[in-house]
């Protein structure tokens, strides 16, 4: 029997279909970890940035909340109220997650004041935080030199840098009559530990130092610590304070209780009489001035 000799090329290798395919088949991890079936979208979808939603800093109900709100047309409402009548976190999960975004970058919500003299809150959403403002222009290579004509150059305008809005100083704050270091002491005291009751009102060093004066007036008033801890903290909006220091200051003004009532000096007590022993009956008796008791005395008129 003759060698064999086989002429028919091997079978092509099938080419796997890229992300693009509609109907991809799932890619099984080896390892036993997640596996993906995905479809390309073609309508109603939106497109999330993994910065987002694998953020290493937000809580998961901020990551979906942001991804929510970035699906939202303009002009939908997407206040407090609104998310949560949409979603069971309540109102005050809803404005936790809702600062979280804030304080990354991906939520602005500034205030306006509308034709009719109502302030209101813009909410803005921000689906690639601080791509927003304007990139500084960067240099382009030195030319090399040349024996012919220099080429044309494009160079990108030089951008101004945005100033920064200062920020609004604080309302003032009452004054006590005598600021003496113990009562100061105090009123700093209680400032540094509301955050203990709301930590929403941390205070940074120089806003506690501005506010302690108007504590200290108000307790040199006559009015208690925890008095002055409860017209502080009570009743505070349920998305917090955008300003803490502003919003104690203004209730440290508005609320000032009046001067505690004058009262007239009360006498000293009566100084009790020494006591004396008598001289008749060795009967011990108050009196200025030794002597006798009042049983024997004679002197003393006798009753009828």
């Amino acid at each position: 029997m003759g060698t064999q000799h086989p002429s028919a090329p091997p079978r092509a290798q099938y080419r796997v279909a890229g992300n693009n395919h509609p109907h991809r088949r799932p890619h099984h991890s080896p390892g036993g970890g997640l596996e993906h079936d995905h479809t390309r979208h073609t309508t109603r979808f939106t497109v999330v940035g993994n910065h987002l939603v694998q953020h290493p800093e937000l809580s998961l109900l901020a990551i979906g909340l942001g991804a929510h709100i970035q699906s939202l047309p303009k002009g939908a409402r997407a206040d407090i109220k609104t998310l949560a009548a949409r979603f069971p976190e309540g109102p005050t999960r809803i404005a936790a997650a809702l600062r979280e975004l804030e304080a990354h970058g991906y939520l602005r919500r500034p205030r306006e004041r509308v034709p009719g003299g109502r302030i209101v809150t813009r909410t803005i959403s921000c689906n690639q935080p601080g791509r927003h403002a304007e990139p500084e222009s960067v240099p382009g290579p030195e030319p090399e030199p040349e024996s012919g004509p220099e080429p044309v150059r494009h160079q990108r305008p030089t951008l101004t840098p945005k100033k920064r809005t200062p920020r609004k100083p604080l309302p003032v704050v009452p004054q006590p009559a005598c600021s003496s270091p113990a009562l100061l002491q105090t009123a700093t005291d209680l400032l540094a530990d509301l955050r203990r009751h709301d930590p929403r009102l941390l205070l940074s060093a120089c806003d506690t130092a501005h506010l302690a004066p108007g504590v200290a007036a108000w307790l040199e008033r006559d009015v208690s610590p925890a008095a002055v801890r409860h017209a502080l903290t009570a009743d505070l909006p349920p998305e917090g304070p955008r300003r803490p220091a502003a919003l104690l200051a203004h209730r440290l003004t508005a609320q000032l209780p009046p001067p505690p009532p004058f009262g007239a000096p009360t006498p000293p007590p009566a100084v009790p009489q020494p006591f004396q022993t008598c001289d008749g009956c060795d009967r011990a008796f108050r009196a200025p001035e030794p002597g006798r008791c009042r049983d024997c005395r004679s002197d003393l008129p006798k009753a009828a």
